[in-house]
C-alpha cells in the first residue's frame, strides 16, 4: 500500500509495488492533492499497461517518479505524430497527381496549374512565417486571397475575378486531400463559385472580320489556325493530336480529350483537309507522330508555345486576344448558329450541355429569334392537344 509522507515542506510517496520499496517525490505540499494522485497511482498499476491515468500521472508526477512507476508497471508512451506541415502536404499532394497522371485521371496541364497556385500559396505561408498546416485556417485563407487578388492585378488587370475563383478551387482540392488522409479535420478554403461559371466573361467568339484577318495573316501557321478553327479542341488537345487520329477514310478526327476524358468524333472540314494534306505530303509523317509542329524549332508544339504564336497572329493582324480558346467559342457558336442543337455541339466538342447553354447558346441571335416566333405564334387547338398531352411534335429547323 502507498501512503503519502511530508518531508520538509514537500510530500512523498512511500510503499511497496511488486515487492520493491520505494521513496518517491510527488511535487506538491498538499496532502489532499497528494492523497488523490496515490489512488491514480494505485489505479493504473491495478489496471496495467492500458490504464487510462498514465497520461495525466504523466503531467502531474515529477519525471523521475513517473518513470520509475511507469517502469514497474511496464508501460510505454506512444511516441506523438509529428505535426503535419505545408511542405509535406505538398509532397503528397504531388505524388498523388503523378499517380493520377499516370493512370490517365489528371492531365499534365492541369497538375501545371496546380504547382503555380501551390507556389504563390507557399510564398504567402513564407511571408507570413508558418509552416505548420495547424496554422491555416479560415482567416488566413481569405488573408491570402486579398493578397493574391493584388498579385493578379498587378500582372493583368482583366483577369481578376476568373484567376480568384481558380485560386480558390485548386486550393480547395489541396485542402480536401489533407481532410481525406487525416492530415486536417476541416478544409480551411472556401469556394468563390465554380472555375468558367461566369457567363458573362466565358464566351468570346471571333467576328468573321476577325477570322478573315487571322487566315489572311497565317503563314507558316496555317495548320495550326485550320485545326483550331475547325475542330474546336482546346489547346491541349491541338497539340497532342496524332497523325494515327486524323482518319483520312472516313474523313473525320476520333479523339480522347485529356480534359473531360470524352471521345469525340469530328468530322474534317475542306479547308483542314487540304491543309492536313499539304502537311502529310511533306513530311509523310508516322501515325505515334504529332500533327502540329513548331515551323520554327521542327518539334512538336507545346500549349504555352500554340498559345505564344496565336496571340503572336492575332497581333499581325490587328485581332487582339487571339489565344486558343477563342477558336473554341467561335467553333461553338457558328455550329449552333447553322442549326446544330447544344446536344451535338456537346459532343463534338466533348462538354456538357449545360456548359453549352450557358457559355455559348446566349451568342446565337438566330436561337434567340426562333423563341422570339414560338412565343409570339398562335398555337392551334390541335397544337394545344398535343401539348397537353405530353406530346414532342418536331422541332422546327433554323433557317
Amino acid at each position: 500500500m502507498l501512503k503519502e509522507r511530508k518531508v520538509g515542506r514537500w510530500l512523498q510517496l512511500e510503499g511497496r509495488i511488486a515487492g520493491e520499496r520505494i521513496r518517491l517525490a510527488l511535487r506538491t505540499q498538499n496532502r489532499e492533492n497528494a492523497r488523490n494522485t496515490l489512488r491514480e497511482i494505485e489505479c493504473a498499476l491495478a489496471e496495467g499497461a492500458s490504464s487510462v491515468f498514465w497520461p495525466k500521472l504523466r503531467s502531474v508526477l515529477p519525471e523521475k517518479t513517473f518513470e520509475r512507476i511507469a517502469a514497474i508497471a511496464g508501460y510505454h508512451e506512444t511516441p506523438l505524430a509529428p505535426t503535419p506541415r505545408w511542405k509535406e502536404l505538398v509532397t503528397l499532394f504531388e505524388a498523388d497527381c503523378g499517380r493520377r497522371i499516370a493512370l490517365g485521371k489528371l492531365a499534365a496541364s492541369t497538375f501545371e496549374r496546380y504547382g503555380f497556385e501551390l507556389e504563390e500559396f507557399s510564398d504567402f505561408l513564407a511571408e507570413r512565417g508558418i509552416e505548420l498546416l495547424a496554422g491555416i485556417n479560415r482567416p488566413l485563407v481569405e488573408e491570402f486571397k486579398v493578397w493574391r487578388m493584388n498579385r493578379i492585378r498587378g500582372r493583368s488587370k482583366f483577369k481578376g475575378a476568373k484567376g480568384l475563383v481558380l485560386t480558390a478551387a485548386i486550393l480547395h482540392r489541396v485542402f480536401a486531400f489533407a481532410v481525406e488522409n487525416e492530415l486536417l479535420s476541416k478544409n480551411p478554403v472556401r469556394l468563390e463559385g465554380r472555375p468558367g461559371g461566369e457567363p458573362e466573361r466565358g464566351s468570346q467568339p471571333f467576328k468573321p472580320e476577325e477570322l478573315q484577318k487571322l487566315r489572311e495573316n497565317a503563314g507558316l501557321y496555317s495548320l495550326a489556325f485550320s485545326l483550331l478553327r475547325w475542330t474546336g479542341f482546346r489547346g491541349s488537345d491541338a497539340v497532342a493530336l496524332t497523325w494515327a487520329e486524323v482518319d483520312f477514310d472516313a474523313g473525320e478526327i476520333v479523339r480522347v480529350t485529356q480534359k473531360r476524358r470524352k471521345r469525340v468524333v469530328v468530322p474534317i472540314h475542306t479547308e483542314l483537309l487540304f491543309a492536313f494534306e499539304e502537311e502529310r505530303g511533306k513530311r509523310s509523317p508516322k501515325p505515334w507522330e504529332r500533327v502540329l509542329l513548331n515551323p520554327e524549332t521542327n518539334a512538336p508544339f507545346t500549349r504555352p508555345r500554340l498559345y505564344e504564336r496565336m496571340m503572336a497572329l492575332g497581333r499581325r493582324a490587328g485581332v487582339a486576344n487571339s489565344n486558343p480558346h477563342r477558336f473554341r467559342d467561335t467553333f461553338a457558336v457558328e455550329m449552333l448558329r447553322r442549326g446544330a442543337t447544344p446536344y451535338d455541339v456537346a459532343k463534338v466538342l466533348g462538354d456538357t450541355i449545360e456548359t453549352i447553354e450557358q457559355h455559348y447558346a446566349p451568342f446565337v441571335r438566330e436561337l434567340r429569334d426562333r423563341v422570339r416566333r414560338i412565343m409570339e405564334s398562335e398555337p392551334g387547338v390541335h397544337d394545344v392537344g398535343r401539348i397537353w398531352a405530353g406530346s414532342n411534335p418536331k422541332t422546327e429547323q433554323v433557317q
